[in-house]
């Protein structure tokens, strides 16, 4: 059954369906009484609009379903230790129109074949802004049940997390217990020290910018001197404010525009600080790297900005 915020595209693919086969035959049907000049005219309507109809179909269905792996390699002189890689997923945001528990557990099986080291959860778990007691059983099933699947992950230095402001107007807590019923490290400005023989690696998780109020301070506080440091945040702005020392941060939120139109941009970035919308940012010697995401927020469509999974590999000089 689709999901009730697809019933329009749905619907639209349809009647917009009719509508070029109508004016297909109907150009067929009047070529010959038509002037050389007007047949061109009505062809590029027709053609127009039948690009225009596929492409709406391509961002509305076929986009927000797809899943792509892109790899990433950070070199930085901070980082003492071996190579890490490091799998990324962000904005999963289960519930809504394009991402059920299902299609999750396919998403982990997929991070489990690339066989990352370490597994980070960037935040927006839940769909929608309604809290959890004013939505329907069978939604907060679908969440909870979706944020469950991330126990069968798989990594040697297991899997961290922090938070969005989705996560924040669902319910935190609620969100933050199924994330360690799952065997997730839930962080909301502190940091987790993993042990490895080339030295500690310290993963450290800021607040969500927009419903809690991040520190670095806070979240690198008591943290190994001198030891890897990978900073996660839901959202990318407080990169300017982040320290010197962190190798990396990692953030996601943006969903990178969720559109992009050739030759235009993005047409819309929910941040403060637009440099910050998708992929590698380097800025006053500092490292960041925006994910894309898994789901949608505001309208289900995608174009030019298929959901992703990150697999990074950062290593010293």
């Amino acid at each position: 059954m689709p999901h009730p915020h697809l019933w329009p595209a749905i619907i639209g693919a349809v009647l917009g369906l009719a509508v070029v086969v109508w004016a297909c035959l109907w150009l067929v049907k009047s070529w010959d009484g038509m002037s050389g000049r007007r047949r061109w005219i009505v062809a590029v309507a027709i053609g127009l609009f039948e690009t225009a109809y596929w492409l709406n179909i391509y961002a509305w269905l076929i986009e927000p379903n797809l899943l792509v792996v892109r790899r990433v390699e950070i070199v930085n002189a901070d980082w003492r230790g071996g190579a890490l890689t490091v799998a990324a997923l962000s904005d999963t945001h289960v519930g809504g129109p394009h991402v059920d528990s299902a299609r999750m557990g396919r998403i982990v099986e997929r991070v489990n074949q690339l066989r990352p080291e370490l597994v980070v959860l960037l935040g927006d778990y839940a769909a929608f802004h309604q809290p959890e007691a004013e939505r329907p059983p069978e939604e907060r099933q679908e969440i909870i049940g979706g944020i469950a699947t991330f126990a069968a992950l798989r990594a040697r230095y297991g899997v961290v997390a922090v938070l969005g402001n989705h996560d924040s107007w669902y319910n935190r807590a609620s969100i933050t217990a199924a994330l360690q019923e799952a065997g997730v490290a839930a962080l909301w400005n502190r940091h987790v020290v993993i042990r490895r023989s080339d030295g500690p690696l310290v993963i450290a998780g800021i607040a969500d910018a927009m419903t809690g109020e991040p520190n670095f301070a806070d979240a690198l506080d008591g943290a190994p001197e001198g030891a890897d440091t990978i900073m996660l945040s839901h959202s990318p702005d407080p990169f300017a404010e982040m320290p010197r020392g962190p190798a990396l941060m990692l953030a996601g939120h943006g969903h990178c525009g969720q559109v992009t139109i050739p030759f235009v941009g993005r047409p819309i970035v929910p941040l403060r600080n637009k440099r910050y919308a998708c992929h590698l940012i380097e800025e006053d010697g500092k490292r960041m790297y925006v994910t894309a995401g898994i789901g949608t927020s505001i309208l289900p469509v995608r174009f030019l900005n298929p959901p992703e999974i990150v697999l990074i590999t950062i290593r010293g000089v």
